[in-house]
Formats: structure tokens, sequence, C-alpha cells
């Protein structure tokens, strides 16, 4: 009997060991805190893909930069360091300039747009992803970007001499082309520049103002829609292929479902912070004619500027977009 009981046991503990070894861990680093809703949208992903495969793929999420600062991670997936990743891709446009596309002020000013902006940008993004040893799984757009200031803004003039918080080489621009004065600044450093009155005007979402309190110090915020940066789930190639194929059907199953999700969640974010906003005291308001033509004029003058250097590949991507 002691002998049975020994013969169970051990083929007991080596069906476990079996079952440990066709189990494959990937770590996903974020950029973004657990509460935001694209990495709410990646923790659902990881728990839709551990109960599709049984347990099979196990995929942790880090967030808030825990594992790898945002412009680590495209590195790190390229690498292997990390299997999987989230990355904005406007931070990449020094890279290569289509990666950028979605970073364009004015070009795609709505979800309707920005998504079919995304579509043109798609095979574009899918072959130069393939070059670097990476496939793309999907992507998310965040809110739209607004102005907020202290005073009204009725057209481009009057953000002349307005100190400008530039955080991008698009927003540095902007602030040129307008005559407002760009000033960098550091986000953790945000509130203490407009508490000191080092800034008095910023582009951005609604989500990012609800996020750092911009109703405390600003008084108005304009609903440009002015572009809708993207983040895109990517996933190093070699990682993916080491997969069995029911495994990575089921990837792409909760990965399809993911972008839907992560769509549908920012325009629901989008209208739940301007809410905030106005809730706080902030005026939101749309646009006047006068401002809204002067910044399609700015949108214009920048999209030129892109389509010298991009070359082939942006000239072909914005003439699908404008098909």
């Amino acid at each position: 009997m002691k002998r049975r009981l020994f013969t169970f046991a051990t083929a007991a503990l080596a069906l476990i060991g079996g079952s440990a070894l066709a189990q494959t861990k990937w770590d996903l680093p974020a950029a973004y805190p657990a509460t935001n809703f694209h990495t709410e949208n990646l923790m659902q992903l990881a728990t839709d893909v551990d109960k599709a495969t049984g347990g099979k793929l196990k995929i942790t999420v880090h967030a808030n930069a825990s594992l790898f600062k945002a412009t680590e991670i495209k590195r790190a997936v390229q690498g292997g360091q990390a299997q999987i990743g989230e990355i904005l891709l406007v931070n990449f446009s020094n890279e290569w300039l289509p990666f950028g596309a979605d970073g364009l002020p004015f070009l795609a000013d709505s979800y309707d747009s920005a998504f079919k902006l995304y579509q043109a940008q798609k095979p574009l993004l899918q072959k130069k992803l393939d070059e670097q040893g990476m496939t793309l799984l999907y992507t998310v757009a965040w809110p739209p970007q607004g102005i907020y200031a202290k005073k009204p803004i009725n057209s481009a003039a009057d953000l002349k001499g307005v100190k400008w918080r530039a955080y991008s080489p698009a927003t540095a621009r902007i602030a040129e082309l307008v005559g407002a004065q760009p000033v960098t600044v550091q986000a953790a450093e945000f509130a203490q520049a407009l508490a000191t009155g080092v800034v008095e005007s910023t582009m951005t979402s609604g989500a990012t103002g609800v996020d750092s309190k911009l109703y405390e110090h600003l008084k108005y915020y304009y609903d440009t829609q002015a572009w809708l940066p993207k983040n895109a789930i990517i996933v190093n190639k070699a990682a993916f292929s080491a997969l069995d194929k029911s495994t990575q059907d089921a990837l792409l199953k909760a990965a399809a479902a993911a972008e839907k999700r992560g769509w549908d969640a920012s325009r629901k974010v989008n209208t739940e912070t301007l809410a905030k906003l106005k809730a706080e005291g902030m005026q939101v308001l749309s646009p006047s004619p006068a401002l809204k033509a002067d910044l399609q004029k700015i949108g214009e003058t920048m999209l030129k500027e892109w389509l010298e250097k991009s070359g082939a590949d942006g000239q072909a991507l914005v003439a699908t977009y404008k098909k």
C-alpha cells in the first residue's frame, strides 16, 4: 500500500512539474498608473489570455513604469528583456516619423478621423515593427488634446507672449507659430510651475487636466480636439513565434477585443473628464471660428514640414488617410 501511495504521489508531482513547464510567463511593462484606463485594459487582456489558454500563457502587467521607463519599453521588447509592452507611438517619431503621425496637430480631430488615420498608419507600423523584430497587437487612442488657459482665447493672437508649457516637439512648434513663450516643464513640476506663474497655458487632454487638477490654476479649456495620440501594444516576434498555434490565436483574439474595448473606454473617459472639469468650475468651451481657423493654418504648416521630412512612407500614409 505504501509503495502504491508513493507511486501515485510521484506521478502527481511529475504531472504538476510537466504542467509548470508547459506554462509560459510574459512581462508587460506599462508607463501609466494602475488606475489609468489604458492599464486597466491591459489587466483585462492578461485575464482574458489566461482564461482562454487555460493558464498556458500568463501575462504580468507592470504598471507605472515600475519595470522600464516609458522611453525604454520599446527597446526592452525589441531586445527580448520583456516579451510584450505598451508604448506611446509619438515618443518614437525621432526614430521614424510615421510613428508620430497621430501627433500631427489638427490632421485627425475626432475619434472617427483618428481611427481612420490609424487604418492608414497600421500597415506601415506592422511592416516597420516586423523589420525590428516585433509584432503590433493593437492600439488605443488617448482622449483628444485641447488648450488650457488662464484667460479667454478667441484667436491665436491671444496666445502671443503667453507662457506655454511645451512637453514635445509638436507643442513647442505650436508655441513658436502662435508667438507664445515655450517653457519646458516636467510633469512632476507642472503644478508648482502653474502655482508660481512659470506656466500660464498648455495643450493636453481633459483626462490629463483632471489627473493634474489643472482646474485649480487655470480657468478655461478649449476643446480643440487637436490630435489623439495612440498607445500601441507590441510583442517580441520570437516570443510570439515560440507560442503554439492555439495560444497565438487566443492572444490575437483577446487583443482584438482589447482594441475595441480600449477605444470605447477612451471615448467614455473623455466625456467623464470634461464633465469633471466643468464640475470643478472650469469653463469648457468649443474654439471660436477664428481660433479654429488659426489652428487649422498651424496644422497645415506643421503637416507640410512633416511631409517634407517623412519621405515616401509619410506621404503615402497621409494620401491614404485623405482618400
